[in-house]
């Protein structure tokens, strides 16, 4: 079984980006690009984690026969994810622009992210191996991080969303995009855990 120590990453981290003491043990304060990249660099940290190791019988079990499998988890998390943070952007989707509806043959319109889907269309995810899921994440998680580094603070109040109420602000929808992948990433490690031992 996964072990939640094994897909959570160092809580020290920064992905990379010096947060560190300064000059004379003052911290220096966290930008948004900081946080946010932070943040999306540990989808990193679940992905490729439950993906390795699996085969075409792991990767696509559902549990009671009727549960979402891994693959669906993690297809669903980098579709959610790439469609959401490209409108944001205002930039191509990952999917489009690499062609990855083709590339995955799945029997579901190519513009479907797995939202609402009943359990024959959650069938229909079905891979032979990781390999191009996993190229399709890190696609999806370059692109990802290439958009928040570049945040300033004051971009988190952009309206970004006006059908609700109140509307959705920029760092709102950020924070529900991470939310939704780090829960199907805990999701994907749990059916593993329960497959796999």
């Amino acid at each position: 079984m996964i072990e939640l120590a094994e897909i959570t990453s160092n809580p020290g981290s920064t992905g990379g980006v010096s947060t560190g003491p300064t000059g004379g043990g003052i911290m220096a304060p966290m930008r948004s690009a900081e946080l946010f990249s932070d943040a999306f660099g540990r989808i990193d940290d679940i992905v490729p984690r439950v993906l390795k190791g699996l085969d075409a019988q792991a990767l696509n079990w559902r549990p009671f026969g009727s549960g979402n499998s891994i693959a669906w988890l993690v297809w669903h998390l980098c579709r959610a994810q790439d469609e959401q943070l490209a409108a944001v952007a205002g930039a191509e989707s990952v999917w489009k622009a690499g062609g990855y509806a083709a590339r995955f043959g799945l029997a579901l319109d190519p513009s479907d992210t797995g939202y609402g889907h009943n359990s024959e269309q959650v069938s229909a995810v079905h891979f032979d191996s990781t390999e191009l899921l996993l190229e399709y994440h890190h696609g999806v998680l370059a692109q990802s991080l290439e958009y928040v580094r570049g945040l300033q603070d004051t971009d988190l109040d952009r309206i970004v969303d006006h059908h609700w109420d109140p509307v959705v602000t920029l760092g709102v929808r950020l924070v529900s995009i991470l939310d939704d992948c780090v829960q199907h990433g805990g999701q994907a490690a749990y059916v593993k855990g329960l497959h796999v031992g």
